[in-house]
């Protein structure tokens, strides 16, 4: 017996199953007090998502010599359309002693200040940042808010700036957890239920995934805790969603074999010793892929993205772990019953081979040249949608899918005071030369006025609020004037950083990213491939599939995106995220039809294995996508672009590659190419049958 099988027996032994399973609820009940503590130790703060190396985020860590904790400025604005009263003035200073005394305001309170037309008032709230990062935002700007509105006489109030945005962010993710996990759950239930039409089976895979979450949950928390590794509000929602559609894709595939082996083998604990021994090695690799994929974002300069990439690679690999030892133990254990009221017979026939994707398999072998180049040709079309992608960032309206009160408040800026009120410019440098950076800054086109320096142990800080929108082009052009003014200021050692200059460092830190890391992921999913099909032609072919497969999903999104939900463009990394987490989980389809059509063409030949392959996996991998999309898809309730965005994409990419190009345009190139499909392997040699075998077969 080899070494594999007798490890694939370990799960489902006789007694061995019971040891699995108590190891799991020991583990359980120590990791589901752990997992809790997730959320408190997320990192929400700018620098955690900001790369190390930008200037803005060098200006971040400086200027806490200034000032001993992170503030955030909120600020509040009052219009009145007939023009500003005294008896305006007086409650606007009534209100600005009050938010001296509101939770996490610190500092000096600027205002209130009129404006130049004399329609609008302004006062400027430093908010304590705090560890928590914009969590800590939403009770100063919650209270500000009450105490404006509560006695505006009329006026109409808004809490915006740096500040203001922070606390509507938060307010966007709050319960981001509890809401993606319930809406995850209630679609992976609906699916399942409708996959297996049993009462009971479906709540073996959820179990089995659910406990992969927690436990991963569990570690995540101890390696940021203890280890340094950054978990933000944007990771661990993604993670919910990944551990649970993964997970479940894995427990199909493996459930579908398990029920084909039953059929062959009278007793339980063999056929799931043969069922792990098939589908282990596709079950593997796929996870492989997601894994090494997902650390190739460790190479990123955005913090955040380098962060995603081991919080993603762990929860894949417990998935992995669970579906291969918990799950199994599950199903041995409680039977043939549990498919009830489909329970898989010994020596019943194997319903695959006749059903719909065999005939689908069969009809493509007539004609599969003219098919995989009509559909690729219609994947090609769907690319034409790729001219409205607009991946060059979101201004801060164009985050929300709603219009929050700091977006409306900023417009009400905008309109009544230069456009960068609120949210300046923080320009750091050496003390001797701080009037002569202040006098550079000055005269930099786009700057509307500065604050007087401030000199700390030989450095100096000051303040410059700038003509434009802080989330516009024009302020980003203005800052980039600005760094090459002060650069120039001989020893002054000058560093511009600021709400402006943290958008437009992580902008191009992401553009970076994506030059960097697709081509990294392409490459190490490409020897992935070669080393499990022990081929070279065949992972080309896939990996060619996969991309044509994830421009369609972009052109397609990018045409609703912009016609139909009418958002306003694409968040920088949305095309990195999109293609990670499309290339890494596009490709477990092909990895799992590609290792069975592998199987059968060792013993029928490439164009019958193709049929027999598509036959077998069909209705488990259209089930597994639909799923996957499905986890995917409920990112689209969260109030946030990026999040809707991705969610969007990449459950249209996932059912492209379920739908089309895995069921039909590589079962046609698989067909087409025949035996040249596993070049350089021993089965490029296998001589093909003739027509009138092939005929019989198909």
């Amino acid at each position: 017996m080899s070494p594999t099988r007798k490890l694939a027996e370990l799960p489902c032994g006789h007694r061995s199953k019971w040891v699995v399973l108590a190891l799991w609820l020991v583990l359980l009940v120590v990791a589901g007090p752990l997992a809790g503590k997730l959320t408190d130790a997320e990192d929400n703060q700018a620098s955690s998502w900001l790369p190390g190396s930008a200037e803005s985020t060098q200006v971040l860590n400086e200027q806490r010599a200034f000032q001993p904790v992170d503030t955030a400025q909120a600020v509040v604005v009052y219009v009145r359309d007939g023009g500003i009263t005294a008896a305006d003035k007086v409650e606007a200073a009534r209100d600005a002693a009050a938010f001296a005394a509101t939770p996490h305001v610190v500092g000096r309170i600027t205002g209130p200040v009129e404006s130049a037309d004399g329609q609008a008032l302004q006062t400027i709230v430093p908010v304590d940042i705090g560890t928590g990062g914009w969590q800590d935002l939403r009770p100063a700007v919650d209270s500000m808010r009450a105490t404006a509105a509560e006695n505006s006489l009329g006026m109409t109030t808004h809490v915006t700036g740096p500040a203001g945005i922070g606390a509507d962010q938060a307010e966007a993710f709050a319960g981001i957890d509890s809401t993606l996990l319930a809406a995850t759950v209630s679609v992976v239930i609906v699916l399942l239920l409708l996959t297996y039409r049993s009462p009971v089976l479906w709540i073996l895979p959820l179990f089995s995934a659910a406990g992969a979450l927690v436990v991963s949950q569990a570690v995540i928390y101890l390696l940021a805790d203890h280890a340094g590794l950054t978990v933000n509000a944007q990771s661990a929602g993604i993670l919910i969603v990944l551990v649970l559609g993964a997970g479940t894709d894995y427990a199909l595939l493996l459930t579908a074999r398990y029920r084909e082996e039953l059929r062959r083998h009278e007793d339980r604990h063999e056929a799931m010793a043969f069922a792990l021994h098939r589908a282990g090695p596709a079950i593997l690799a796929s996870s492989a892929t997601v894994v090494a994929s997902m650390l190739c974002l460790l190479v990123a300069e955005m913090n955040s993205t380098s962060g995603l990439g081991p919080v993603c690679a762990i929860g894949v690999l417990v998935a992995l772990v669970a579906m291969l030892t918990l799950l199994p133990a599950l199903l041995v254990i409680l039977g043939r019953w549990v498919f009830w009221p489909v329970k898989p017979a010994y020596g019943t026939p194997e319903p695959t081979k006749t059903g719909r994707w065999a005939h689908v398999g069969g009809w493509i072998g007539q004609r599969p040249r003219k098919v995989w180049i009509g559909t690729a040709l219609a994947l090609a079309a769907c690319c034409v949608g790729l001219v409205s992608l607009n991946a060059t960032g979101l201004s801060t309206a164009g985050t929300f899918t709603g219009k929050p009160d700091s977006v409306v408040g900023q417009q009400a800026l905008a309109a009544h005071f230069p456009a960068g009120t609120g949210a300046p410019l923080t320009v750091i440098s050496a003390g001797g030369e701080a009037g002569v950076v202040r006098e550079a800054t000055r005269a930099t086109p786009g700057v509307a006025s500065t604050t007087d320096p401030v000199v700390h142990d030989g450095r100096a800080l000051f303040q410059a609020t700038l003509t434009d929108p802080p989330d516009s082009q024009a302020a980003e052009d203005t800052v980039d004037r600005l760094r090459t003014a002060v650069h120039a200021v001989p020893n002054a050692d000058a560093q511009v950083g600021g709400s402006t200059a943290v958008i437009l460092d992580a902008g191009r830190a992401a553009t970076s990213d994506n030059r960097t890391i697709i081509p990294l992921v392409l490459g190490v999913v490409l020897v992935i491939l070669a080393l499990l099909l022990r081929a070279v032609t065949a992972p080309l072919v896939l990996i060619a599939t996969v991309v044509l497969s994830y421009a369609a999903a972009l052109g397609i999104s990018a045409f609703f995106f912009e016609h139909v939900f009418h958002f306003e463009g694409q968040d920088n990394a949305f095309p990195l995220f999109v293609f990670v987490f499309l290339v890494a989980l596009g490709i477990d389809y092909n990895i799992f039809l590609m290792t069975r059509v592998r199987e059968e063409a060792a013993q029928h030949g490439t164009r019958p294995g193709a049929v027999a392959g598509l036959a077998a996996t069909g209705g488990v991998i259209t089930s597994a996508g639909l799923i996957l999309a499905s986890t995917f898809a409920v990112l689209g309730t969260l109030p946030v672009v990026g999040f809707a965005e991705i969610g969007f994409a990449v459950a249209l990419g996932v059912l492209l590659d379920t739908l089309v190009v895995r069921s039909v345009l590589v079962t046609a190139l698989t067909m087409d190419l025949d035996r040249h499909m596993w070049w350089p392997s021993p089965l490029s040699g296998q001589v093909p049958p003739s027509r009138e075998e092939l005929a019989r077969q198909l």
